[in-house]
């Protein structure tokens, strides 16, 4: 069973920044590209960022300058940096694993609250 595990959400401020964290075990890790989602109530689940196993980096519209994906091999841990947040950001942010269209596992979330 493929284990996700995010962690670092939490309420801020409007023009503050969070890091999250998704760890994964090593062994999907290596295998799969990472990407990051978040879904707000009553909304779809929208991709937010990707990045693949070779390091290649893709971001949604509404995001790009502000966070940044990356992925840390030795850890087996992506990360999504926001800076500049703002109250639409507010959602359940979610990783998983994925190879082309097959996904490996999506994590439980984790809920990351914009204050205007």
């Amino acid at each position: 069973q493929v284990q996700l595990v995010e962690s670092g959400g939490g309420l801020v401020q409007a023009g503050g920044s969070l890091r999250l964290s998704c760890a994964a075990s090593r062994s999907i890790f290596s295998r799969n590209n990472m990407g990051w989602y978040r879904q707000a109530p009553g909304k779809t689940r929208d991709l937010v960022a990707t990045i693949t196993t070779g390091g290649s980096t893709n971001y949604a519209d509404s995001v790009k300058g502000r966070f940044t994906i990356s992925r840390d091999n030795a850890k087996s841990t992506v990360y999504l940096q926001m800076n500049n947040l703002k109250p639409e950001d507010t959602a359940v942010y979610l990783c998983n694993a994925y190879t082309g269209y097959a996904v490996a596992g999506w994590g439980q979330g984790t809920q990351v609250t914009v204050s205007s």
